[in-house]
């Protein structure tokens, strides 16, 4: 189970406590909820002598998925977990959708100003919004983590697959090419890439092996661009046809097979592409920070028998020193859901206008995003509810629970659990 973060009187992070000792606490009046997500407590009375025991920051980054882990080193035991969606994708669908409309308002003849073409230059180091928000997301819980635990030290997934490595098999210079971790860099890249299955016969949850699309007999690479995933049945039957050959009877199969060949990973060049912008990031935290590659996270994982997952994937991330003790832990989920829009009026899907929005953001002291708990004792809708509400001038909120939209629920039943921040919070 994961533990209960600490702070002392002065707001100075405490080794983390068991729930037990922390709802002992609390019952006791020793303490006080700090905070909800993650769960923290503050201590009422300051402590005299306290020893802390250092923890490790361990992060691996995904384009839609981060998992957070913090391990302490000496033990090898995982305090506490999460898993962090980003929102990246519903960014650039949005910047696209503002692209077509202006787009067709341009075409229009409508353009309410001449153009400008001195707004075209960009500072070193710009990250498209989509990719700038993973880095943003990531360092506001790295800080938020900083506040309520003994962090010392970082650990980065920097890379997740080596590319170099992969294109040039015989390149020097790194240990693990003809190491215990020879292929785990390729195999995994080709898992995502063949979306897990045949490239031939689309069999799913069957042993797959790394199969030459060219084949090495008749001139074919190592590179990755020629490999590809087969069951054990299509590899034998290809041998060593052209794969032309083998599929002339399913053309457009093998037109799909080329195509997906050379075509590289959305989500490993959006990690790609942050990788280093993000390592900066970190390094500003002024903690010590280690890097490691997709290829060692699975061979940590695989050599604990550990399942896949976001979260112990970073668990695993980097040098481990000790064996990793995940019992009972539970990831906090949390998902980037954003501050709402600043637009003052909303269109329709052809970009004309459909209504305007209030500029009100507080209503009896709630605001749209809070996170409530509900009572309602009387009326249609007794019950207890609790979710992120929206807020109305009426009074009268609607609480997006887990089982779904409840409307007009008034705020004189409302008790806030936790401020909006731009995520929303949920358990695995």
């Amino acid at each position: 189970m994961s533990k209960v973060f600490v702070i002392d009187t002065e707001k100075r992070p405490l080794n983390p406590i068991h729930p037990a000792q922390a709802r002992q606490l609390l019952r006791n009046k020793k303490a006080g909820v700090f905070r909800n997500f993650p769960f923290t407590i503050i201590l009422k009375e300051s402590l005299s002598d306290s020893s802390v025991s250092p923890l490790k920051l361990k992060l691996d980054p995904g384009a839609k998925t981060t998992g957070i882990a913090l391990v302490n080193d000496i033990t090898g035991e995982v305090v506490f977990a999460a898993e962090l969606k980003h929102r990246g994708f519903v960014i650039r669908d949005a910047l696209t959708s503002r692209r077509q409309l202006r787009r067709s308002r341009r075409n229009r003849k409508t353009r309410y100003r001449k153009p400008r073409f001195l707004n075209r230059t960009r500072p070193e180091g710009w990250l498209a919004p989509s990719l700038q928000s993973r880095i943003d997301n990531i360092k506001t819980w790295v800080k938020k983590l900083c506040r309520f635990a003994p962090i010392e030290a970082i650990s980065q997934e920097l890379v997740r697959f080596d590319m170099q490595l992969m294109r040039h098999p015989n390149i020097e210079g790194k240990e693990y090419q003809q190491g215990t971790l020879a292929g785990y860099e390729t195999r995994e890249f080709l898992l995502e890439k063949w979306n897990r299955q045949c490239a031939y016969c689309g069999a799913k949850d069957v042993p797959l092996q790394i199969e030459h699309i060219h084949p090495r007999a008749r001139g074919g690479s190592n590179s990755i661009t020629n490999l590809t995933l087969s069951c054990s049945k299509c590899n034998t039957k290809k041998g060593t046809k052209d794969i032309k050959d083998f599929l002339k009877k399913d053309p457009s199969r093998l037109e799909k097979i080329l195509k997906q060949a050379k075509r590289p990973l959305a989500d490993t060049a959006a990690v790609n592409t942050t990788r280093f912008a993000l390592l900066d990031v970190l390094k500003a935290t002024g903690l010590p920070v280690e890097t490691g590659s997709g290829g060692l996270t699975k061979f940590n994982r695989s050599q604990q028998n550990l399942a896949k997952s976001h979260w112990i994937d970073a668990a695993c991330v980097g040098k481990l020193t000790a064996s990793l003790n995940i019992k009972g832990i539970k990831p906090l989920l949390i998902t980037a859901s954003g501050h709402g829009s600043r637009q003052s009026c909303r269109t329709d899907k052809y970009g004309f206008p459909s209504r305007y929005v209030p500029r009100f953001k507080f209503v009896n002291g709630f605001q749209t995003g809070d996170i409530v708990k509900a009572v309602v004792t009387n009326g249609k809708k007794i019950g207890e509810y609790v979710g992120r509400i929206a807020v109305r001038t009426t009074g009268s909120f609607n609480i997006s629970t887990k089982n779904g939209l409840v409307q007009g629920i008034s705020h004189k039943y409302c008790k806030g659990i936790h401020r909006k921040d731009g995520y929303s919070y949920g358990a695995n």
